[in-house]
């Protein structure tokens, strides 16, 4: 597709389709999406068992759907890196660590915030 270009953009549905397909891709051969969705499934479990009030759904929504998005552009990130570095290059590997980084980096802070939302349920 050349940028600005009408005639070779897909239509909503393909887009939405390759999305879908994209994500499907990501579950499939990504470990950490698999963790991180098995995590997000947890939450909400424990959501329901502690009847969350409607701020804190959104809070613990909105945090799982973060995480998972920082995740699959982490993978998008490796996959490039691997495309056009195929032999290891120290700022290809900086560039895959610092991507890493800012999913753990978030992944961490999000777990406070669960943390947080869970204790004052239970307080509450």
């Amino acid at each position: 597709m050349i940028p600005g270009s009408k005639s070779d953009h897909p239509s909503f549905r393909k887009s939405f389709l390759f999305a879908m397909q994209g994500f499907r891709t990501a579950v499939a051969t990504e470990r950490n999406i698999k963790v991180m969705l098995v995590a997000g499934v947890l939450a909400v479990v424990v959501g329901i068992f502690l009847r969350l009030d409607l701020l804190s759904w959104a809070i613990i929504l909105l945090c799982c759907a973060v995480v998972i998005m920082a995740e699959l552009f982490n993978t998008c990130v490796e996959t490039v890196v691997d495309l056009v570095s195929p032999e290891f290059h120290p700022l290809a590997g900086r560039a895959k660590d610092v991507a890493a980084a800012a999913v753990w980096f978030l992944s961490a802070l999000v777990g406070v915030v669960g943390l947080l939302v869970f204790a004052n349920a239970i307080i509450n």
